[in-house]
């Protein structure tokens, strides 16, 4: 499990970075951030994000589970902090079913 960093997005640009996921990483949840997955692999990924803070009442926030086929690629997001960061840690889980040439980067829009 490794904590992904986060690579801002300027208006200026930037040059994004990928690395390869594990079964488990963690990232710091944002209203503004999201995670690009890319498959090379020759099989599915499911890529899992739980949410787990509970949800706010008369609504419900649910559970994003996602299939990246092989040769595919998805940006997931976002993650407001209040629903998908763990209490403890402040960060939020992400689980992949098949991590084979997958890779992931994680995205924050930047402010104007």
């Amino acid at each position: 499990m490794a904590l992904l960093t986060t690579q801002n997005i300027a208006r200026t640009a930037i040059t994004p970075t990928y690395g390869s996921v594990a079964a488990t990483d963690t990232f710091t949840p944002d209203a503004q951030t999201f995670i690009h997955v890319k498959n090379a692999g020759a099989s599915s990924d499911t890529c899992a994000i739980q949410v787990l803070q509970g949800d706010p009442p008369g609504l419900t926030i649910a559970d994003i589970s996602i299939s990246i086929t092989n040769g595919t690629e998805r940006i997931i997001g976002p993650f407001p902090a209040n629903y998908f960061a763990d209490p403890t840690t402040g960060y939020a889980t992400v689980t992949h079913s098949f991590t084979t040439t997958v890779t992931v980067g994680v995205f924050k829009l930047g402010q104007p």
